[in-house]
C-alpha cells in the first residue's frame, strides 16, 4: 500500500487521503499524498480527526455498476462519516467558524486528513454539524450513516403506538412504550442505533443475535434471542403477549417472523432487502435534526456507541477487512 510517512501534513501542502484507482475490495485501497481542497463559497473545510467506516463504504466501491449509482468514477476517496475541526470557511458561511468542533457526512471520500463540505447540506453524501461537548471525536465520526439510518427505519415504523411515540421530535420516532419491537441483526452497526432509540422512545425491545453476542446485546438495552430457524417460536415464547413492530437490519428472516406472530406490514421496515408491501428505509429518509438529536442523547450519557476497534490511516485495508467480517461488535473507526 502506498503511504505517506509523515503522522500529519499542512493545509498548505496537502494532506493524506484513502483513494482507489480501480473499484475493488480491501486490496484496492491506498493511502495517497493529495493536494489540500479549498473552500468554496458555501463550504467549509475540515481537518478530520477520525472516520468511521460502514459497509456501504466498501459496498459502493466494489464495482463500477455500484459506484454509479451512487455518481462515482474513478479515482475515487472513501468513506463517509467523518469528524473533526473547522479549519477553513468559504465565503457566505454563517453558524460555523474556525477551530469549530464539527461531525457528519462527506460521500466516499472522508478517510482523508482534509474534507470540504457544504456548510448548509442536510444528506450524508454532503453535510456538517456542530459536536456538542461531551462527545468525542470518535464516536462523533461513527453517527452519519448508522444515526440516520436507524432513525429513519424506527420513523417508518408510524405511530399509534402510544405518547412515547412523539418523545423526541427531532427523530419522529415511530414507537412508544405500549410497543414491543423485534429488532432483527440488532447487534450490527445500525443496530447498536436503533435498540438505543427504542428504549429511549419507551418500547421493548427483542433484538436477534447469535448466542455469543446475547451480553453485547443486553448492554444495548434487548432481550436476546438466538437467529436462524425457529425464531418465530422463540420470540412467541419470550413475548407471548406478542410484538408491535419489527426492523430487519439484516436481510428477511425478522420480516418473516413478524409476519408470522400477526405484525401489519405498515409496523415492519428493512434496510437491506425489498419485500413487496414492507417499507424499506435508509439515511436518505431521516427526519431533520435527526443526527443532533442523536448527539445530544450521547452528551447526555442516555445513548452509547460501542468502538470495536480503532485503526491508523495507513492500515485501511486491515480496518477494512475487519469491518467487512460483519463479526465485529460495534463500530471501526480510522484514527488521523
Amino acid at each position: 500500500m502506498q503511504a505517506q510517512a509523515e503522522s500529519r501534513h499542512s493545509s498548505e501542502g496537502g494532506g493524506r487521503a484513502v483513494r482507489l484507482r480501480s473499484f475493488g475490495g480491501p486490496e484496492a485501497l491506498e493511502v495517497h499524498q493529495v493536494p489540500a481542497p479549498e473552500a468554496g463559497p458555501g463550504q467549509v473545510r475540515v481537518r478530520v480527526t477520525a472516520a468511521g467506516l460502514n459497509p456501504m463504504d466498501w459496498v459502493m466501491t466494489a464495482d463500477a455498476d455500484t459506484a454509479a449509482r451512487f455518481g462515482l468514477t474513478l479515482p475515487v476517496g472513501f468513506g463517509t462519516d467523518y469528524a473533526g475541526v473547522i479549519d477553513q470557511v468559504g465565503e457566505g458561511v454563517t453558524g460555523f467558524a474556525p477551530g469549530d468542533r464539527v461531525f457528519g457526512g462527506a460521500l466516499s471520500r472522508a478517510v482523508a486528513d482534509l474534507v470540504v463540505v457544504d456548510a448548509r447540506g442536510d444528506t450524508a453524501a454532503d453535510e456538517v454539524h456542530h459536536t456538542p461537548e461531551g462527545v468525542d471525536d470518535r464516536t462523533a465520526a461513527t453517527l452519519t450513516i448508522a444515526g440516520r439510518t436507524a432513525a429513519a427505519a424506527l420513523a417508518a415504523l408510524g405511530s399509534g403506538s402510544g405518547s412515547g411515540a412523539h418523545s423526541n421530535p427531532g427523530l419522529g420516532l415511530g414507537l412508544g412504550p405500549d410497543d414491543t419491537v423485534l429488532i432483527g441483526g440488532a447487534g450490527g452497526g445500525v443496530g447498536v442505533f436503533a435498540v438505543q432509540l427504542a428504549r429511549v422512545a419507551g418500547a421493548r425491545v427483542i433484538g436477534t443475535g447469535s448466542a455469543a453476542s446475547a451480553d453485547h446485546l443486553r448492554s444495548l438495552g434487548a432481550e436476546p434471542v438466538a437467529y436462524g430457524d425457529g425464531l418465530t417460536d422463540r420470540v412467541r415464547a419470550l413475548a407471548p403477549e406478542g410484538i408491535t413492530a419489527a426492523l430487519d437490519l439484516h436481510g428477511v428472516d425478522t420480516v418473516h417472523a413478524a409476519r408470522e406472530l400477526g405484525v401489519p406490514d405498515a409496523r415492519i421496515c428493512t434496510i437491506a432487502a425489498q419485500i413487496e408491501g414492507v417499507p424499506a428505509a435508509n439515511g436518505a429518509n431521516a427526519a431533520p435534526g435527526a443526527l443532533e438529536e442523536i448527539a445530544a442523547l450521547i452528551a447526555a450519557g442516555r445513548l452509547r456507541v460501542p468502538v470495536a476497534a480503532t485503526f491508523p490511516i495507513d492500515e485501511i485495508r486491515r480496518a477494512t477487512e475487519l469491518q467487512a467480517a460483519r463479526h465485529v461488535r460495534g463500530k471501526v473507526v480510522i484514527d488521523l
